[in-house]
């Protein structure tokens, strides 16, 4: 069985968890009314703020700039505001309902859609109650409008991203061969960024 988390840091190199932060976290979730799944706090703390092969961006709720906490309750209150319902064909598995099973679709706290990264492509990965009956699993919106569901892990969704899968919705697979590049922003004035790799890959 794959450990997933370990495949994934393998592929980004060592973490530098640069904004490592328990108190960040107590707080947020504290705001969420949840926890946060360990794994993705794991990724989070090894490696954000960051964006990953050029497009899937993680925040932190440590910092300033960038900020994870008020990343997530932006997006909520937007999505929250915005009506993404569509005519979907009854019991389609793209109606992000039936993706979460639930009646009435809701973001943020308490039960809500948390979003936990996004795309330049304008796609938002959402950790959802429920992914087709999975627990704490990952329901997507995708840039185009459609959405997916992915009964799994965000950690096992993030490393089948990394290897070129479709992880979100169909034909969106964006596979770099080589090292994972890894383009940390900049963190306040005057900081220009800087841009890094992960390890060789074999293929």
């Amino acid at each position: 069985m794959t450990d997933y988390l370990t495949a994934v840091k393998d592929m980004l190199g060592p973490p530098e968890n640069r904004y490592a932060d328990p108190t960040a976290w107590a707080a947020l979730e504290a705001e969420l009314g949840l926890a946060l799944p360990a794994d993705y706090k794991a990724i989070v703390d090894g490696y954000a703020p960051v964006t990953v092969n050029v497009h899937l961006s993680l925040a932190h709720p440590a910092t300033e700039w960038w900020n994870l906490a008020k990343t997530i309750r932006d997006t909520s209150e937007a999505w929250s505001r915005t009506r993404w319902q569509h005519d979907w064909a009854e019991g389609s598995l793209s109606d992000p309902r039936v993706i979460c099973g639930v009646r009435d679709l809701t973001f943020g706290p308490r039960d809500g859609l948390i979003p936990l990264a996004s795309t330049d492509r304008g796609d938002v990965v959402f950790l959802a109650p429920q992914a087709y009956g999975f627990s704490g699993g990952i329901c997507v919106a995708c840039g185009d409008g459609d959405w997916a569901g992915y009964p799994m892990p965000f950690v096992e969704w993030f490393y089948r991203f990394l290897i070129g899968e479709d992880m979100a919705g169909y034909k969106s697979a964006a596979l770099y061969p080589g090292p994972v590049q890894l383009e940390y922003p900049p963190m306040g004035p005057g900081d220009q960024g800087r841009v890094a790799y992960g390890p060789e890959r074999s293929w």
